[in-house]
């Protein structure tokens, strides 16, 4: 888990209720159309409005509900968007028989349900109204394909060099049954049921092209909790993800996303980026016998308010080289924050975006739970393997961590109008 930032929305009130609209057995593309255009008061977010179950009586989305994302676009969506409240990782095998063709109409199809569900349209097929009183929330769905992809589809000489499979790690106890894939696919939304409504239109989309081959769930604060917007906590309860690269920042296409030209990438991945994925195994009954301060020294920071070690707010500049009256070092040297930092690695940069989770307890009362870590990154070489290497050297959080499952995905770029996510690969 690396030291960087996220700072997810804050909500706003409710608007207030709108004058009656809609009949028995109208649409929800339609209802959601026609609501806009009478006049109804949209979230802060803007964007859309719903109904609630009662169809003769619409009433305007909470700013939370009306948040929504685009799916055409340079990037594709599930990259740069704040944290969600609820997210589903999961990930597909082609089944026996099914290649390039196959594979080609089932993105064809998971484009079109992700355009439509993240519009929040109902899905084309077989809609299960899991989601039918909500707005689209905030929801994305994003694709990426496997190192395994490349030769089921008879495209190995599309793979690109930067898929490669990650290298062995120390703290890695992985369960293959629940890593890689030849298919990935990220579903993020600020409502439960809007999340996995998602999730079984993918899934069912599937058809007999793909077969899970594993699926997990995670959550995050909901916007709005905080009296302001701040940087999430995760399950040891550190203010996780303050050094995260911005998209103000001058170099961060370069350090997040495959450039157009030059590039060593296939041209298929221009705008698009790398995903490694990690399952990582809290051990909280070992972490929370530490004192606080035993706490903030591994790993390098106040647990109050993320503020490094040696002074300041959360966004001040850590001093390394700050001392204490006895001379020791005020952030060890071994501090997860310290080893993290990418002026330690070379400039090596990653954006975190991950989900927490919480799979119940061992029989002997251990909880599983932890951190569904994603990151994001031109070259994973560079960003991901880069930092774990130096962490495999001397982190101090390394004890009470375990990776548990991992995979490496390419995800290209953004589908244009009219276009299906991974076209240029499928059909160049």
């Amino acid at each position: 888990m690396a030291d960087h930032t996220s700072i997810p929305g804050a909500r706003t009130p409710d608007a207030p209720d709108a004058a009656p609209a809609a009949h028995e057995g109208i649409s929800r593309r339609k209802l959601l159309g026609t609501a806009g255009a009478t006049g109804l008061v949209l979230g802060a977010a803007g964007g859309a409005v719903g109904y609630t179950a009662a169809p003769s009586e619409a009433t305007p989305l909470t700013s939370l509900g009306a948040g929504q994302a685009m799916f055409h676009g340079k990037h594709q969506p599930g990259i740069t968007e704040g944290l969600q409240a609820r997210g589903h990782l999961i990930a597909f095998d082609l089944t026996a028989g099914a290649g390039r063709k196959e594979a080609a109409a089932l993105l064809r199809r998971w484009s079109e349900t992700a355009r439509r569900l993240m519009a929040g349209e109902a899905a084309k097929q077989d809609d299960t109204d899991v989601a039918r009183d909500a707005g689209p929330s905030s929801l994305t769905v994003t694709f990426g394909f496997g190192h395994s992809f490349f030769a089921r589809t008879g495209l190995e000489k599309q793979r690109p060099v930067s898929l490669d499979p990650l290298p062995d790690f120390s703290s890695d106890h992985l369960d293959k049954n629940r890593s890689n894939g030849d298919l990935w696919v990220q579903i993020g939304a600020n409502d439960a049921l809007v999340a996995f409504h998602a999730l079984r239109a993918i899934q069912k989309d599937a058809g007999s092209a793909a077969r899970i081959r594993w699926q997990m769930n995670g959550f995050n604060r909901s916007p709005g909790a905080t009296a302001h917007p701040m940087t999430a906590r995760n399950l040891m309860g550190q203010i996780d993800g303050t050094r995260n690269p911005k998209p103000s920042e001058s170099d961060f296409d370069q350090r997040i996303f495959v450039p157009e030209s030059p590039s060593k990438d296939p041209e298929w991945m221009a705008n698009g980026s790398y995903a490694v994925v990690r399952r990582i195994r809290m051990l909280l009954d070992d972490w929370e016998q530490l004192s606080v301060k035993a706490q903030e020294d591994v790993i390098g920071r106040r647990k109050s308010d993320g503020a490094p070690l040696s002074g300041g707010g959360e966004t001040t500049e850590m001093d390394l080289e700050k001392t204490d009256a006895q001379g020791n070092l005020v952030v060890p040297i071994n501090a997860h924050a310290r080893i993290t930092r990418p002026d330690q690695n070379g400039g090596a940069a990653m954006l975190r975006r991950p989900f927490s989770y919480h799979d119940g307890f061992d029989t002997d009362g251990v909880p599983d739970a932890g951190l569904l870590f994603v990151c994001w990154q031109a070259d994973p070489l560079r960003g991901f393997v880069t930092v774990q290497r130096k962490l495999d050297r001397g982190d101090a959080l390394s004890k009470f961590i375990q990776h548990e499952a991992s995979g490496l995905f390419a995800v290209p770029g953004g589908a244009a109008e009219g276009e299906y996510v991974g076209q240029g690969l499928l059909e160049g």
